[in-house]
């Protein structure tokens, strides 16, 4: 999808309307419309971008300097007893929209209308497990 066809794209340069709650030169802000959580906020980088993988420097200094500010806004708004920072990259992650995005999701407990399942494999991996997969990824870096 390119920048012309992406919905957030058309959000950005107003042809199709949000919910703003912040904006500069960079970044914005909106609420989603499915209000997973009360507050459920979507941040963007203005540029069209479509994944963590694609992110250049400046535009992930400029998202991240942005949700701790929405993040407090949030907080002092709704009084959430936590928050959520949920980011899906590729389908098979459960990115419906290709252009990069976080959800900010405050949390009110349990029953709020989000969760989130973790399952612990720790005992699958030993502490060399670990160390040399740590190895290996630190050898991609770039």
């Amino acid at each position: 999808m390119t920048g012309s066809d992406c919905i957030f794209c058309k959000i950005v340069h107003g042809d199709i309307p949000s919910a703003k709650v912040y904006e500069d030169d960079k970044v914005l802000a909106f609420l989603d419309l499915s209000q997973v959580t009360k507050g459920h906020t979507l941040v963007i980088p203005k540029k069209h971008e479509e994944n963590v993988y694609e992110l250049s420097h400046d535009t992930s200094s400029n998202l991240f300097q942005a949700v701790p500010k929405i993040a407090r806004a949030l907080k002092a708004t709704y009084g959430p007893v936590g928050m959520n920072i949920l980011n899906n990259n590729g389908e098979e992650a459960g990115q419906s929209v290709f252009h990069y995005h976080l959800h900010l999701l405050p949390r009110y407990g349990k029953g709020d209308g989000f969760g989130a399942v973790w399952h612990d494999h720790s005992s699958k991996y030993s502490g060399a497990d670990l160390e040399e997969m740590a190895k290996e990824i630190a050898a991609k870096l770039y």
